[in-house]
């Protein structure tokens, strides 16, 4: 019988990956569509994926699917021909990411309950009625015009190091946060044009037929999100209306799309835009520091972090024992919440 997961340690498949000398090529693709048999359907990709050396994410879902994978360049046809060859995927629009890099080093696919976690409990809500695409070129059409309102469907954190000329933020750490705020913040916007975005459509997608569900006129969503959008950019040498980086959910966490810098270390206030995750095991925040803080604080967030990380392994190891981490996000707008060793605060 065929194993249908991975068995070797992270720490092993991140080596091997840096030791290949193929060049990869990220992908993301998302869609919406019905799966009866959501295991067999996991199975099935998992076998075939495995097979290509693909690396990556995947959710499975009722709703559909949702992926970001690495891919090998000399796989990437045989790639995009299997999944075409599934009939609801046949045509599905692949987001190329704007770097090509080494950003997964194993294939994870998993079965969820739905492929973005939204919290909507209304049974009569349904993905069949959403917002209408934009594409590049008539995104910034519609940005000229004073009446349209440009909404980012992404967590503070990503908002922060690039967004779209104008663009109104969501301060939320979580898309089913955001979704009954978005609707109780654009109330009396019902008639103007909005426009929502994401990283690669799958947010503001969902967003979108939200708004509509909630009495919104005339809404749209940025097909393919940013990810395609600088991709349709440049193919048609028209000026970026996006600034800064686009944050991405993998080893890279983050692509150029302009040079600029909009964000700030959250040590030392200095422009910076490079999230990092604390060296710090038992901490592992995610926040924007600068290179200059990089050496002082060894990649740490903090002196208290960087004390333990400079402790010998087998001493750090103990005192994580019991520590549940969560998700550890830097969030200035919120109180900065730090685990405890022994009963103590980094």
């Amino acid at each position: 019988m065929a194993v249908l997961h991975n068995r070797v340690s992270q720490q092993e498949l991140k080596k091997l990956l840096y030791q290949e000398t193929t060049p990869r090529t990220t992908i993301s693709f998302y869609y919406y569509f019905t799966i009866n048999d959501t295991l067999q359907f996991r199975d099935d990709l998992y076998t075939n994926l495995n097979a290509l050396k693909v690396f990556g994410r995947i959710y499975i879902a009722t709703e559909g699917i949702n992926a970001q994978v690495s891919v090998p360049a000399e796989n990437v046809e045989v790639f995009k021909n299997y999944l075409y060859s599934i009939e609801p995927l046949n045509g599905i629009r692949l987001n190329i990411a704007v770097d090509e890099g080494k950003s997964f080093w194993v294939l994870k696919i998993k079965v969820r309950q739905k492929i973005v976690a939204d919290g909507i409990a209304d049974p009569a809500f349904s993905m069949k009625k959403k917002g209408n695409y934009v594409n590049a070129i008539q995104m910034n059409k519609l940005l000229q015009n004073e009446d349209t309102v440009v909404i980012d469907m992404r967590n503070h954190y990503e908002y922060e190091v690039g967004h779209f000329e104008k663009a109104i933020e969501i301060p939320s750490d979580t898309f089913r946060e955001q979704l009954p705020m978005v609707v109780e913040m654009m109330q009396d916007k019902k008639d103007k044009n909005i426009i929502m975005y994401c990283t690669g459509g799958i947010r503001c997608e969902k967003a979108s037929a939200y708004m509509l569900h909630n009495g919104f006129n005339n809404v749209f969503h940025l097909e393919g999100g940013i990810i395609n959008y600088a991709k349709q950019a440049k193919e048609n040498n028209i000026d970026s209306k996006f600034i800064g980086k686009n944050f991405v959910f993998d080893d890279r966490l983050g692509e150029r799309i302009t040079n600029d810098i909009i964000a700030r270390c959250h040590q030392c206030g200095q422009p910076a835009d490079t999230h990092t995750n604390c060296k710090n095991e038992a901490c592992h925040l995610l926040f924007i520091q600068c290179n200059k803080c990089a050496a002082k604080f060894d990649g740490c967030c903090s002196e208290a972090c960087q004390t333990v990380y400079n402790l010998p392994i087998e001493v750090q190891k103990e005192l994580r024992k019991g520590i549940e981490k969560g998700t550890m996000v830097f969030n200035k707008s919120k109180q900065r919440l730090r685990p405890r060793l022994n009963g103590k605060k980094l």
